[in-house]
């Protein structure tokens, strides 16, 4: 296991503190491994782009946001921020509904950069997007 403690589902919800990015677009965990999270996104009006597809800012919200989540369970929190610092997402194929699910593992977990790898794909197993994000590990209070 990567993660700095076992952490269930309802632990990762709590991470969020409500009326935000993720709320509005219905982001939430969806599932938790040994070394990757999964989190699901619904493709409806909040994250369809003006042609009823998915936005490809929606697939970069979702994607940092599993691997923001992701490096958070890595670190101690209580002493550490963990935050996006680069991403890179292909958009591969559109998406008119359903869900979309992210799935993040890790491709370097150093002390003070993470650097994950996130496929997001269509509820029928399709490569939607495929990302990489770069998170920075600093201490709390050094801001």
């Amino acid at each position: 296991m990567i993660w700095f403690k076992p952490y269930s589902i309802e632990d990762i919800r709590n991470f969020n503190t409500h009326d935000n990015i993720l709320d509005r677009l219905g982001i939430e965990i969806h599932e938790i491994g040994p070394d990757f999270i999964k989190l699901r996104m619904p493709v409806d009006h909040r994250t369809h782009q003006i042609h009823g597809i998915l936005h490809g800012g929606a697939s970069c919200v979702l994607a940092e946001t599993a691997g923001s989540i992701a490096s958070l369970m890595c670190i101690d929190a209580d002493k550490n921020y963990a935050v996006g610092s680069a991403i890179t997402c292909n958009h591969l194929r559109p998406v008119k509904d359903g869900f979309v699910t992210a799935t993040c593992r890790p491709v370097h977990l150093g002390r003070t950069k993470h650097v994950w790898d996130i496929d997001i794909r269509s509820d029928t197993n399709k490569l939607v997007a495929k990302s990489e994000l770069t998170c920075a590990v600093t201490p709390k209070g050094s801001a």
